[in-house]
């Protein structure tokens, strides 16, 4: 990455924006992100699931969502750059953009140590170099307080088996950034024979796993859910917990708290458990 380019997720060597940058994000993670960054100025389009943080996207225009967008809206906005990720954009999408001339700015961070990486690129790219400066040295902090805390504990893992979907009802296999948030905290997941980032669940899986967790999105898990969940799958309810999902899966800026929070997981659930 040299001063006058950076290169993106998809290996696109993009050169460093002017202060003429306009900036559409279809990733609700990257909008928080760029916001924090001190570029909320510059982003004219969101997705509708870019809710963070509410008072600064609210005059944000949307422009469809993260599978869907609306080409046309984006247009409109006469954007320079639209920033996606691999795992939640369509990459039929990302050609459609970039044959219409637009550049796109493709972000895939795959554990929480990769959002450093994220924090430069982005920050180098559209001229943020002191604000991801700082969000680097505090997700350094946060991951060693979170080594630290590891070590510190009793080494045994829980294994568990951590929600997204129901009906069908989908988890996360290893390789996915949140399973690797998740072993922040000693928690590893249960992997499925199917090989998919997010394959459907299972039959035995409900019970190789210490703990089903409940995570707070995609699918919003209520209490109606972890009764069903008992019920449907024989699982004592007492091994069925809530947790934040986005705490846990969103990267960016907010992979500092989320760091924080993942290194607090097993003793949180061994309390709720007892």
């Amino acid at each position: 990455m040299s001063s006058l380019s950076v290169t993106d997720a998809f290996g696109q060597v993009l050169p460093v924006a002017d202060k003429s940058v306009r900036i559409v994000s279809l990733v609700p993670s990257l909008t928080e992100l760029l916001i924090d960054l001190g570029l909320g100025s510059a982003v004219v389009g969101r997705t509708g699931f870019c809710i963070h943080p509410a008072t600064a996207v609210r005059n944000i225009p949307k422009v469809g969502g993260t599978k869907d967008i609306k080409l046309d809206e984006i247009l409109a906005r006469e954007p320079t750059h639209v920033v996606m990720n691999i795992d939640e954009n369509l990459r039929e999408d990302a050609e459609r953009l970039h044959q219409a001339g637009l550049t796109t700015v493709v972000t895939h961070p795959q554990t929480p140590q990769d959002n450093i990486e994220l924090f430069q690129m982005l920050g180098q790219l559209f001229g943020a170099r002191t604000a991801s400066a700082h969000l680097v040295r505090e997700l350094r902090q946060a991951l060693r307080a979170a080594q630290d805390a590891k070590e510190a504990r009793p080494q045994t893992t829980l294994r568990v088996l951590y929600l997204i979907w129901r009906d069908p009802w989908m988890t996360v296999s290893p390789p996915t950034y949140v399973a690797q948030m998740l072993s922040l905290g000693g928690l590893s997941v249960v992997e499925q024979k199917d090989a998919a980032r997010y394959p459907c669940v299972d039959e035995e899986a409900w019970t190789l796993a210490d703990r089903i967790l409940l995570s707070s999105e995609p699918f919003p898990f209520r209490e109606k859910h972890r009764q069903e969940v008992s019920n449907r799958f024989n699982v004592d309810v007492s091994k069925i917990a809530f947790v934040d999902g986005e705490l846990l899966s969103w990267y960016g800026s907010r992979a500092i708290n989320g760091v924080r929070y993942a290194a607090t997981l097993t003793t949180l659930l061994s309390e709720q458990h007892d």
